[in-house]
């Protein structure tokens, strides 16, 4: 069993920067790649980007390559996505999300995602 709590969500203006935070934990917390999801309202769950658990290699959506960055402290067991010059189709819900397979993760197969945190809001406002 792997528990994922996110935070640092809220409310920016367009431009502006915010850094969420997702902290795991579990007796096998370390067994399991890490990404996030997002999901605007009346929009379906997206892939955001992802980090290998064994071997620090990262991937994201295409669409934000450049404007966010995921990175893990393992010691910490906590994953860290910063998101910069945010605009406001960025405001949605975002996931933490944790699986045995990174693929599940890095192909944005929320269905077949093992565990879920319950989400923080980012607004962005223009």
């Amino acid at each position: 069993q792997v528990q994922l709590v996110e935070s640092g969500g809220g409310l920016v203006q367009a431009g502006g920067s915010l850094r969420l935070s997702c902290a795991a934990s579990g007796r096998t917390v370390d067994n399991y790649d890490l990404g996030w999801f997002r999901q605007a309202p009346g929009k379906e769950r997206e892939f955001v980007a992802a980090i290998s658990t064994s071997t620090g290699s990262t991937y994201y959506a295409d669409s934000l390559k450049g404007r966010f960055t995921i990175s893990r402290d393992n010691a910490k067991n906590t994953m860290y996505l910063q998101m910069n010059s945010l605009k406001p189709e960025d405001t949605a819900v975002y996931y933490c999300a944790a699986d045995w397979f990174y693929s599940h993760l890095v192909e944005g197969r929320a269905g077949a995602v093992d565990y879920w945190g319950k989400g923080t809001l980012v607004t962005v406002s223009s």
